[in-house]
């Protein structure tokens, strides 16, 4: 794992740490079915300590985020207190949770990719030269334009 810029070897430790235990409490402890099955995928603590970015994905994805955020909310307070008794920190940071959009975005891309590559493969024989049209099959042009 690099060092991010900017982050102490402590803030960077004592992310680690709550991103460990916050997984743990909601997996075995929150009984908020709104945040149950949500997990943890990173999480981001100033270098003061004093506040954590919680970032997190839900099973149902982008549509179970309104839930999951107002879950959130609800156990916040609980998940705090939790990181508290659990670490040796003086102050437990607050928790901010944001949805990670990442995986999704991930997804996207690799659907892209996927789909560019069907497109090379109509259009370029396996030897890497160009497929000649025939009579039977147009050929589209690129621009997407009609000729």
């Amino acid at each position: 794992m690099g060092i991010k810029q900017g982050l102490s070897q402590r803030a960077l430790r004592v992310s680690e740490q709550v991103q460990r235990e916050l997984a743990q409490m909601i997996a075995t402890e929150v009984r908020d079915p709104r945040v149950k099955g949500v997990t943890v995928t990173q999480v981001e603590v100033t270098s003061d300590l004093s506040h954590a970015l919680v970032r997190y994905v839900h099973p149902q994805g982008y549509a179970g985020q309104v839930d999951a955020d107002a879950g959130f909310k609800s156990v916040n307070g609980f998940l705090r207190h939790g990181i508290a008794a659990r670490l040796t920190i003086f102050k437990a940071p607050l928790l901010h949770f944001e949805y990670d959009k990442t995986f999704e975005e991930g997804m996207r891309l690799s659907a892209l990719i996927d789909s560019a590559r069907e497109d090379d493969a109509r259009v370029v024989a396996p030897d890497g030269k160009p497929v000649e049209a025939s009579d039977d099959e147009p050929v589209e042009p690129v621009s997407g334009k009609q000729v």
